[in-house]
């Protein structure tokens, strides 16, 4: 799907995925799949319009959708949350755009227009996307690893500060990451991002979507160059590559 670029990812329930504008809020959107059989799509637009006596059939760009709205009230503030059930073959949409009551609902609409399902066992070109919340844990996932294994092996403080490169060589040096532990090399490219992005002006995270492959990596907005964390570091392991975290970052 498509988003306005100014929306972020919240967490919200397992299963459900929460986008809003956190410098201006106009609305939160939700939106939640579910893959069923053949025609489970068209399916759950009809089931939602003959058991939602509110809910109407309409068109939103090439989707039809089961359409309903609720009103409710919250600290003394009135709201709208806007609901479509949506369908294409055997994928189901739930959406939702809550906003303050009277706004609009234009954004929502956008983006539900803008979706699209990926067909299982086609290879699509790897593109980039704003970076998710899955990602974002990842990367505080690496920071968190990386400072603690820096503070427990080598005493010294962790700050994501160029200077810090050398502390995660040494770590590389006292040979303490076996050669199979993927995530814990991925977890110094990460880092060497993080530093990058730290240091240097320009360079945001995004979503790599590349088959079955989703991952951090870092975007040069002045030149729309990108940089991938696992190249940095573990694609030298497998290779069987010495590991010079200096001479990545310099390259990166």
């Amino acid at each position: 799907m498509e988003y306005p670029v100014v929306w972020s990812e919240f967490e919200d329930s397992e299963g459900s995925f929460l986008f809003y504008n956190p410098d201006e809020w106009t609305g939160n959107f939700r939106i939640s799949a579910y893959r069923g059989n053949a025609g489970y799509g068209r399916e759950s637009v009809q089931q939602e319009l003959k058991e939602n006596s509110s809910a109407v059939l309409v068109r939103v760009g090439a989707l039809e959708c089961a359409y309903s709205k609720e009103m409710f009230e919250e600290d003394g503030e009135y709201y709208t949350s806007h609901i479509w059930i949506a369908g294409v073959d055997d994928i189901a949409f739930e959406c939702s755009f809550t906003v303050s009551k009277g706004e609009p609902m234009a954004e929502a609409e956008q983006v539900i227009a803008s979706l699209k399902v990926r067909k299982l066992g086609v290879k699509y070109p790897a593109e980039l996307i704003p970076v998710r919340l899955s990602e974002i844990c990842q990367i505080n996932e690496a920071y968190e690893w990386v400072e603690k294994t820096v503070k427990d092996l080598l005493k010294k403080d962790f700050q994501g500060v160029e200077e810090d490169v050398e502390s995660m060589q040494q770590v590389v040096d006292r040979g303490v990451i076996g050669p199979k532990k993927k995530d814990q090399w991925l977890a110094l490219g990460i880092m060497l991002c993080v530093i990058m992005a730290n240091e240097m002006d320009g360079l945001e995270w995004r979503t790599l979507i590349d088959g079955n492959r989703e991952a951090p990596v870092l975007l040069n907005t002045i030149t729309d160059q990108w940089i991938d964390p696992m190249k940095l570091v573990w694609s030298k392991v497998k290779s069987g590559e010495k590991v010079n975290l200096a001479e990545a970052y310099c390259n990166g």
